[in-house]
């Protein structure tokens, strides 16, 4: 991980407590970037169970987001608290338009993403920012 990982997360917002959130530019190196934060996160928090599932839909969210969208991307890890038991995932971008889940031929290479996440997740969605828009998933936490 090293120096090189500090110089392609813009900004380390908060990762103490119950929440992380970094902001990454919108360049290729970012969804590696976001892969490997998340993980150490997960890490920290003892969810290393959940870490190839939420490092997959991460990734193709962040990818969904540099296809789309030409300024920084957000990612947010809430830990899951009290009853709800489920790990929140949110990743933002200045887009204001909300993904449109696809159906993907078998020789597709792309337009998978939101299946993913629908599939793989509790529950999800989107909700407009103040300059963007927020997809958000749960993943349920192994008891």
């Amino acid at each position: 991980m090293g120096g090189s990982l500090a110089w392609e997360v813009i900004g380390v917002i908060d990762t103490e407590g119950d929440c992380a959130e970094w902001s990454f530019p919108a360049e290729p190196g970012a969804v590696r970037t976001a892969r490997a934060v998340v993980r150490g996160q997960l890490r920290t928090w003892g969810l290393d169970s959940l870490g190839d599932v939420t490092a997959l839909l991460v990734s193709e969210l962040v990818t969904n987001a540099l296809r789309h969208a030409a300024g920084p991307i957000g990612v947010r890890l809430v830990r899951p608290g009290g009853l709800s038991g489920a790990l929140l995932v949110e990743v933002s971008d200045p887009l204001p338009d909300p993904p449109r889940e696809r159906s993907a031929d078998a020789d597709d290479e792309s337009g998978r993403g939101l299946q993913l996440v629908a599939g793989s997740s509790r529950r999800w969605g989107t909700r407009p920012g103040d300059t963007g828009k927020t997809v958000w998933f749960e993943l349920g936490v192994p008891g």
